[in-house]
């Protein structure tokens, strides 16, 4: 999400992922992309992630694809962590 302007200009609403017309509320609140572009990227952003539980007790854990191979690493509980 880009910041948010503090000039709004009708004329620039447009998606900037399609080129089709934002909602002038959506544009003022700093959503560049349209509802089904913004629908298509959360999708596609929430696929790339997940959330496990490496061991018994231990807490839950969000492994991005950037911090895979580390969280994976640290999921031995015997082991120290990195």
């Amino acid at each position: 999400m880009q910041p948010i302007d503090n000039e709004y200009d009708a004329d620039d609403d447009a998606c900037s992922q399609c080129g089709a017309g934002v909602a002038a509320a959506r544009w003022q609140l700093g959503y560049r992309v349209c509802l089904p572009c913004g629908e298509s990227l959360a999708v596609s952003t929430r696929a790339s992630w997940c959330v496990i539980q490496p061991y018994g007790k231990g807490p839950y854990m969000l492994v991005t694809p950037a911090a895979a191979f580390s969280t994976l690493l640290d999921t031995n509980q015997k082991q120290l962590r990195s």
